[in-house]
């Protein structure tokens, strides 16, 4: 089940990609209002997420999930409406609707996962199930752009047509999905009744926790590395000399960057259970700094492999950093995680810098804008590693 569920927030995540370029045609828009698209979304992560954590608190994981599949089936089906008053601020509503179901939908899957077994394979757990997060963002775009980007308006039509299709599938799939998963959940244990009741001197107590403090910033320069990386790939296979000239030629070649996230969290998942969370996670930003460090002195056509072998880099970042953070937590972990999901936003942060770097300076040095996010992510990790000696995975003994 939980497969499945990360799975859905991958495929509906890179969802967004296909958008931007759709609705910037349909609706004649810049560049700077097409990325309207993806501030939409991500901003949801940093207004819902704590209180989601608290959300999930009173009625338990499974009910949370359902309700986080209700509540993206009805953002998706927001998408009719738009399409018929031909909407682009309907749009972005709708898309921060559905990104709220994501939002809660991550919030009690990753708290969830922290349960299901002992705190030192807590790390490698989540490592696994993230792995079908990328299988979704390896499938999304390629299904989605043969449904939404391939049919063109009618004489009588309009290009935003082309959406009700694939999301009025994906508002039915959530909404039985959400109420199927309502009427099987069993009524939990609250979480509430152990810990004091949410509000600011609550945050400030989970604040005060280190762990869950350092890692919220790693986690939000985690996210924004990942997404600008992934953002600037195409500008930098077609504006430097790798031979690739089209956009279309250059996005085939993201299934590298994205499928090596995928395969590095199924490896991932075992390494996990043999080291040190902490010490694997600050190698893989030491393995990543350096990757961008040696493609800023080489030549595009070799550099643009390194640029594309830090997926492989990221696998374990996100459910490392995660479980690092909430570590210790207890009864409030489900606070904890939904204050850390608001970090998300640097998704949305970011790729905005890097863009200005590269106005800048150029798309190749524009690079140094993720390679300082790992150097804080190497030194959270080894932190980690050296103070949080119960975060050490063991070898299972079965």
């Amino acid at each position: 089940m939980l497969a499945m569920l990360f799975f859905a927030m991958g495929l509906i995540t890179s969802l967004n990609d296909i958008l931007v370029p759709h609705f910037k045609v349909a609706f004649d828009l810049t560049y700077r209002d097409a990325a309207l698209i993806q501030s939409s979304f991500f901003a949801a992560y940093f207004i819902v997420s704590y209180p989601a954590g608290q959300y999930t608190e009173r009625v338990g994981y499974q009910r949370a999930m359902a309700s986080s599949l209700l509540l993206a089936g009805l953002g998706s089906a927001l998408f009719f409406p738009a399409a018929a008053l031909v909407s682009y601020p309907c749009f972005l509503a709708a898309l921060f609707v559905l990104a709220s179901g994501v939002t809660l939908l991550q919030v009690a899957v990753n708290a969830y996962v922290e349960t299901l077994g002992p705190r030192g394979e807590a790390a490698s757990r989540l490592t696994l199930v993230q792995a079908f997060n990328s299988l979704g963002t390896m499938v999304g775009p390629p299904l989605a752009a043969l449904w939404i980007l391939a049919p063109y308006a009618s004489e009588t039509g309009h290009l935003v047509d082309s959406v009700r299709g694939p999301y009025g599938l994906l508002a039915a799939v959530l909404a039985l999905g959400g109420l199927v998963l309502w009427r099987l959940a069993p009524r939990e244990p609250r979480a509430r009744d152990a810990s004091p009741p949410g509000g600011l001197g609550s945050m400030r107590g989970l604040l005060a926790h280190r762990p869950l403090r350092y890692g919220i910033v790693a986690l939000f320069l985690y996210v924004g590395a990942e997404v600008s990386i992934g953002s600037f790939l195409i500008v930098y296979l077609t504006h430097t000399s790798t031979g690739i000239a089209d956009h279309a030629h250059a996005s085939r070649y993201l299934v590298f960057y994205w499928g090596g996230a995928m395969a590095g969290r199924f490896v991932g998942a075992w390494l996990l259970r043999r080291m040190s969370p902490g010490r694997l996670l600050s190698l893989c930003a030491l393995c990543n700094l350096l990757l961008i460090l040696a493609s800023l002195t080489l030549p595009a056509s070799s550099a643009m492999w390194l640029l594309l072998a830090c997926g492989l880099g990221n696998a374990i970042m996100f459910p490392t950093i995660f479980s690092l953070s909430v570590g210790g937590l207890g009864a409030r972990v489900n606070e904890g995680g939904g204050l850390i999901c608001m970090a998300i936003v640097g998704g949305a942060v970011l790729p905005y810098m890097q863009g200005a770097l590269a106005d800048a300076v150029g798309i190749v040095l524009s690079f140094l804008i993720p390679a300082l996010a790992y150097c804080y992510i190497a030194g959270f990790g080894a932190w980690c590693a050296r103070f949080m000696p119960e975060s050490t995975a063991s070898a299972p003994t079965h």
